[in-house]
């Protein structure tokens, strides 16, 4: 056979082309593989010495079946595979090598075989043939399903046991091969038209034993997704009711006080200095709840567009002396040195828009408000190897080591006799984490009761634009 018609040739449309031809079946590579097990059961079972001819998907786990029949019995296996050599170019037959007797069969190169395999049994009292067609990908409909395109495509399959098909797709292959690869070829084997019934019974019973290996591993398999996916939606369940009831706790607390503060000013006994500190109390209540509750829709409002907001590039220079310039009054007012050191080079880092920003003020109010009068706040920037570091260093009152790992926790709020604990909705270092996790940065801390924290944020630095 030349080289023009060996390219030309492809078994699965030969099948098709018979008179009342078998009905091809999609079929998933498992599914094909239960139904060759099926077939060596039935040969090795029945002991039949049968010559195979086959070309398999690449996998040990297909060899694997073929090792186990010539381990049971004495057989003969042509193993087919398109000769490289020829092609120029390696494919995926590379990956299935000979092993104990296999006979190596060079075909001559041929685009539409390269897609096909087939598993041809050959034996006086029982042949049969397996043929799968890989079709092509479709460019179309593959942007069409952008979110299938880890799905492996199904295989249309042939199988039959009728003598009249397997013996032109036999002959066929035997014109395909290489002439070196002629020698090696045994005498013509005419198929029998017809197996046994009693091996046909015998088979079916087999497939369906197979099938409902198949069915039940598929089915384990999504007990065991089911229970995950319902283990997290579970969990997130329960944390969401977490998140609700310290929700509803904080905001009943300014709400108790704002009552009592009411309920005291009431009273027809009430001096004037009393009257002022309750009045006081209300104010100070009111700004808490106001806090808590724009705190609140902040973090909603982040949590929903987090996700769909893109990186953009953002340099540091830009940001952060504005913010500094900002709060200098603020650290004035309390007696605190407040200075920042940010090099106008260094290079731009990715984040959302606005999330930067939002980093520095959170970090820099925190360490405002945690150092008492006559500390010092800096706040630093440096390259850190495919990370800008931004650091945020006080000398305030500290964070006791069991109680770093909470302060990104929702509501958490630094116990301490130092400061007012009612003041802050504690969602500062919560929005800091959300906005690092979406810009594939990070944050450490280091932090020592009565001797200052160091806040310390990565954010990755721009190099490829395409890297995002």
């Amino acid at each position: 056979m030349n080289d023009s018609l060996a390219q030309d040739l492809s078994i699965y449309q030969l099948a098709l082309a018979m008179e009342a031809p078998p009905q091809p079946l999609p079929l998933s590579p498992a599914t094909l593989l239960s139904l060759l097990r099926s077939q060596i059961d039935l040969l090795i079972e029945q002991k039949i010495a049968a010559t195979l001819w086959v070309k398999l998907p690449p996998g040990k786990i297909w060899q694997s079946e073929l090792m186990r029949y010539q381990s049971a019995v004495d057989v003969s296996i042509y193993n087919c595979q398109i000769d490289e050599r020829r092609k120029g170019e390696a494919r995926e037959d590379r990956y299935f090598s000979p092993s104990l007797d296999d006979l190596v069969i060079k075909l001559l190169p041929n685009k539409l075989l390269q897609r096909e395999y087939f598993v041809i049994v050959l034996s006086p009292q029982f042949c049969s043939l397996i043929l799968a067609h890989r079709p092509p990908k479709r460019r179309k409909n593959q942007m069409l399903r952008k979110g299938n395109s880890r799905k492996t495509m199904p295989l249309l399959a042939i199988t039959t046991v009728e003598g009249r098909v397997i013996q032109p797709v036999l002959d066929n292959i035997k014109q395909a091969r290489t002439p070196e690869s002629a020698l090696m070829l045994p005498l013509d084997f005419l198929c029998p038209t017809v197996p046994e019934s009693r091996l046909m019974n015998q088979l079916l019973v087999k497939q369906v034993q197979r099938q409902d290996e198949i069915n039940h591993q598929l089915m384990t398999k999504r007990i065991a997704k089911l229970q995950q996916q319902n283990q997290k939606l579970s969990k997130k369940a329960q944390t969401k009711d977490e998140y609700l009831s310290n929700v509803c706790q904080e905001l009943r607390t300014p709400l108790t006080h704002m009552k009592t503060a009411l309920s005291l000013l009431n009273s027809p006994t009430l001096k004037p200095p009393q009257r002022q500190r309750y009045l006081q109390m209300l104010n100070t209540q009111c700004d808490r709840q106001n806090s808590l509750i724009t705190g609140l829709l902040d973090l909603v409002h982040l949590d929903r567009n987090l996700q769909d907001s893109p990186l953009e590039s953002v340099c540091l220079a830009d940001v952060v002396p504005g913010i500094v310039s900002t709060y200098q009054p603020v650290a004035q007012e309390k007696g605190i040195m407040l200075a920042y050191t940010v090099p106008t080079e260094l290079p731009s880092v990715w984040c959302v828009s606005g999330g930067l920003r939002l980093i520095v003020i959170n970090l820099l109010h925190n360490s405002i408000k945690f150092t008492p009068s006559g500390g010092q706040v800096w706040v630093r920037s440096r390259v850190h190897n495919d990370y800008v570091q931004l650091e945020v260093r006080d000398t305030g009152i500290g964070i006791a080591e069991t109680e770093i790992p909470k302060i990104f926790d929702s509501f958490y709020r630094v116990r301490s006799g130092a400061t007012d604990e009612s003041s802050g909705p504690g969602l500062g270092l919560t929005v800091v984490q959300e906005l690092l996790w979406r810009c594939g940065g990070f944050i450490s801390v280091r932090s020592k009761p009565y001797e200052g924290s160091t806040f310390t944020v990565n954010l990755a630095r721009v190099r490829d634009r395409s890297s995002v």
